[in-house]
């Protein structure tokens, strides 16, 4: 557990590191821009509308997935959608931009699922009854397809969820919240992930989310029987999200 732990701070300490670094690089960038150090034009190029674009936002968020040791799919979509949308911004093709890269990008997506093992039992909807946990965590990863989980007289410690074009259900109303903080890492790219927690646990959201969200939407929630017991959600949605329900 505290080793767990230690793995989870290290990694989002990395993940801190380079986000830091690329703000300080954005207004570096702002501030030569500003002053004309860098011109915003270069030839036929808006050097400043390529720097400050929602494609270099995609390929920023996929180098702070890869920054991680966690798992590096979701970086790499999000890296290769981003540099396939920025490539015309930069480059002028006679031919039709979308006709060539959608076919590439799901090309790419394509040998990336067939090239990670960890991903070849997830293409379809599965669901358990009563899902066994290691030592309390849940270790879920979805891409182009869904799970469903109801945890039955366990202690639920937290864990890790990957949707990539997916989702998961997790039922944890019949389940038992581990003592102290337990932390439940969640990274959803164009998915999304819902759970049922009773309406006694506290419950911490601390998800940056991108054209997408994660919420509390439980119709009832009451004072925690045990204030020392606390589900911290951590992660990111990227055009995707998640809810808690009762």
């Amino acid at each position: 557990m505290e080793t767990q732990n230690f793995d989870f701070r290290k990694r989002l300490r990395m993940k801190k590191i380079v986000f830091g670094t690329i703000v300080i690089l954005a207004g570096l960038f702002l501030l030569a821009f500003n002053f004309n150090i860098i011109p915003e034009t270069i030839g036929n190029v808006d050097v400043k509308h390529v720097v400050f674009s929602w494609q270099m936002l995609l390929i920023m968020l996929g180098i702070i997935s890869l920054s991680s040791k966690e798992r590096k799919t979701p970086g790499w979509i999000l890296l290769m959608i981003g540099v396939f949308f920025i490539i015309p911004e930069i480059f002028t093709y006679h031919v039709s931009f979308i006709n060539i890269f959608w076919p590439l990008l799901l090309i790419g997506i394509g040998i990336i699922i067939l090239s990670n093992r960890e991903f070849h039992d997830h293409w379809k909807t599965r669901f358990h009854q009563n899902s066994v946990l290691e030592e309390g965590f849940l270790n879920e990863a979805n891409i182009f397809s869904g799970s469903k989980h109801k945890i039955i007289n366990q202690v639920f410690k937290g864990g890790k969820i990957s949707n990539i074009f997916g989702g998961t259900e997790i039922d944890l109303t019949h389940a038992t919240l581990g003592e102290g903080q337990n932390e439940l890492a969640i990274e959803c790219i164009f998915g999304g992930v819902t759970l049922f927690v009773p309406s006694d646990w506290k419950v911490v959201l601390n998800v940056s989310a991108v054209m997408g969200g994660f919420s509390d939407k439980r119709y009832v929630i009451k004072e925690p029987s045990d204030p020392s017991r606390v589900l911290l959600i951590k992660g990111s949605a990227i055009f995707g999200g998640g809810e808690i329900k009762n």
